[in-house]
């Protein structure tokens, strides 16, 4: 018998045997513990292979049943209220848009030509392919969100290349698959949508959050690479100088071959100013090109300037009107707003308690022309006038480095280099516009995460039909695809729904929290408990089971605990990287060793993800410790 199913045979009957443990005898039973035997079966019957939404809708209406002393029509009108309920989540709708966007994507063949251009511009790392691999994962990953498509398609592209440069196979076949597996992570991530729908927390905010968390992993894999390679170049050895070499395009062999400058910059612009064997417009659509960069920043860095310089004037003003109105000293306020003169101030300055009314009815000129306005009438450019706010110290840190970057750059762009850069350009620049406008426009407020979605997949429509690979088959695929994908996470809804309101009926939530409550745990303690069981259960289950059955019981102790849903989502959702790693259901080396060689073994796969794991933990630290690695950006954005 193969030792995965010895795996999940040992740990089904460690999970029977500490239920019927800790349950009291059948007689003694109540109807919480019936609650604990359900959420038990459950999980054993998911580990036997059985489709986990009917397992959920199954278990769910047979303990209802019960719960309802057998009323079978109490238990059906349950059903069908839940089923509704979840019918008209109008968040779920941009699961299926933001699917289709991924797979049309997927099949425009843009990551190969981005992988391609990757490794050879960062061909002097230590590592550089592995490097190159986990780069075009955390790119893909933004515009997919799909781990499985991840996984296939850098497993077609970049496991080969790597073992044909003698790379570990270990080493490999980590890096594809916990590269891969950033995209439950870095929005748009299904995994949040999911989480959200299921706590009640923005979607929005929790993609807001999770980027620079799912920035700080790809760091750490990225160095932890490096390291590794550059202390073992064994298992990962430096690219040949013939494998480095790019050929030049026609334009470009023309230009270096003229004008015999080995500096790019100079020679484009001699080429462009001067006489050339190439067209003028193509000159200086290369000069064009090559400014791109410092035109981006030079734009970026006059908005930031101009937002953070801006003067904060009418907010102010209002203030001290509104709260100091005897004062005297902001009287020039009358002269901005009128409501405000001929109400509060000027009655008492005029004449007194007893003359006002018929002065006010019988003068109606008296109120737009106050005499009162012109005495501070000296002090009103003092007030409008407010001063620009100094730029912070940051802005100027920022401006310094990326000028620095920016010489660095041009200093040493030869023609090889420049050729690099524009296959960067051609590869990336439309797959970051379709990134921005789906993740800028939810972040930013501009649209909702569904509209958001739709804008994505009409993107991906575009991006196939630039790339010439928007056919009939393509989008047949990737319609089919979507569909299927939506069911399941659909029917897992509506499942999760009936089984939390049968462990809610029973008891079973309430036992549960009365035996957290009574432990007299810490935050520090229930939040490591809550990862640990959460890390455990990524063992033998998917996330979408863990997210849907497990986080209602969790959930509702965040608040005795003074947990932030957002922050307790962020962490689960760095947990849940290893639901895609660790044996025996590490569906991402499934997935990779679906389209890997024959001689690579699943026990070589699983071997080479256990340090990736291991960074996994290190980032939960580290988010743990500094939380405003994932809430400083919703706090800035939204509070």
């Amino acid at each position: 018998m193969r030792k995965e199913l010895w795996f999940g045979l040992i740990l089904m009957a460690i999970i029977l045997a500490g239920t019927a443990y800790i349950l009291p005898a059948p007689s003694e039973m109540t109807r919480g513990h019936l609650g604990l035997l359900m959420l038990a079966l459950v999980v054993v019957t998911i580990m036997l292979g059985f489709p986990t939404a009917f397992t959920l809708m199954g278990m769910g209406m047979l303990f209802t049943w019960f719960a309802f002393d057998f009323n079978t029509e109490l238990a059906l009108d349950l059903m069908v209220q839940r089923t509704y309920g979840v019918m008209t989540n109008d968040v779920l709708i941009s699961v299926p848009l933001f699917v289709f966007m991924g797979y049309l994507v997927e099949r425009a063949n843009l990551i190969e030509k981005l992988f391609r251009s990757l490794h050879l511009a960062t061909a002097w790392l230590p590592g550089s392919l592995a490097v190159a691999t986990l780069v075009t994962c955390a790119i893909f990953a933004t515009a997919t969100g799909i781990v499985g498509a991840v996984v296939t398609l850098m497993g077609l592209l970049a496991f080969p290349a790597m073992l044909k440069s003698r790379y570990d196979i270990r080493l490999s076949a980590g890096v594809i698959t916990a590269g891969g597996c950033l995209g439950i992570l870095i929005p748009p991530s299904v995994l949040l949508i999911v989480y959200g729908a299921t706590a009640g927390v923005s979607v929005v905010q929790l993609y807001a959050g999770a980027f620079f968390p799912g920035l700080m992993l790809t760091g750490l894999y990225i160095g932890a690479v490096i390291i590794l390679s550059w202390l073992k170049p064994s298992l990962a050895p430096p690219l040949p100088q013939a494998e480095r070499e790019v050929k030049l395009s026609p334009v470009l062999a023309a230009i270096s071959g003229e004008q015999r400058r080995p500096w790019a910059p100079m020679a484009l612009l001699a080429s462009a100013f001067g006489r050339s064997a190439v067209s003028r417009p193509r000159a200086f659509g290369e000069v064009a090109l090559m400014i791109m960069p410092l035109a981006t920043f030079a734009l970026l860095m006059g908005l930031v300037y101009r937002g953070v310089t801006a003067p904060v004037e009418a907010a102010d003003n209002g203030l001290h009107e509104i709260g100091t109105e005897e004062s005297g000293s902001f009287e020039s306020g009358g002269l901005e707003e009128p409501p405000m003169t001929g109400g509060l101030e000027e009655p008492p300055m005029e004449e007194g308690g007893l003359a006002e009314p018929p002065q006010e009815s019988g003068g109606l000129s008296e109120p737009p022309a106050a005499p009162a306005s012109p005495a501070p009438a000296g002090e009103a450019p003092a007030v409008a006038a407010a001063e620009a706010t100094p730029a912070p110290a940051a802005f100027w840190w920022v401006l310094g480095v990326g000028v620095l970057g920016l010489v660095v750059f041009y200093a040493i762009l030869n023609f090889q280099r420049y050729q690099v850069y524009r296959m960067l350009l051609q590869s990336f620049v439309p797959l970051s516009v379709l990134i921005l406008a789906v993740l800028g426009s939810i972040v930013f407020g501009f649209a909702t995460p569904t509209e958001a979605a739709a804008i994505g997949g009409l993107g991906g429509v575009l991006l196939a039909a630039l790339y010439r690979q928007l056919n009939r088959r393509v989008l047949t695929e990737s319609v089919f695809l979507t569909a299927k994908t939506s069911a399941m996470v659909c029917w897992l809804f509506v499942g999760s729904a009936i089984f939390s309101a049968a462990f809610a009926l029973l008891g079973g939530q309430e036992l549960i929290e009365r035996w957290v409550l009574g432990m007299d745990m810490t935050p520090l303690q229930f939040m490591l408990l809550s990862q640990v069981i959460i890390f455990i259960l990524g063992w033998p289950l998917e996330w979408t089971e863990i997210i849907v059955i497990f986080m209602p019981i969790f959930i509702p102790l965040l608040e005795h605990f003074e947990i932030d849903p957002l922050f307790f989502g962020l962490m689960v959702a760095l947990n849940l990287q290893t639901a895609f790693l660790s044996p025996p259901v590490a569906m991402a080396a499934f997935y990779l060793k679906g389209v890997s060689p024959p001689h690579v073994t699943l026990n070589q796969i699983f071997t080479g993800m256990m340090p990736f794991m291991l960074i996994q933990v290190l980032a939960m630290f580290l988010l743990y410790v500094w939380p405003e690695i994932g809430l400083w950006l919703p706090h800035i954005l939204y509070d």
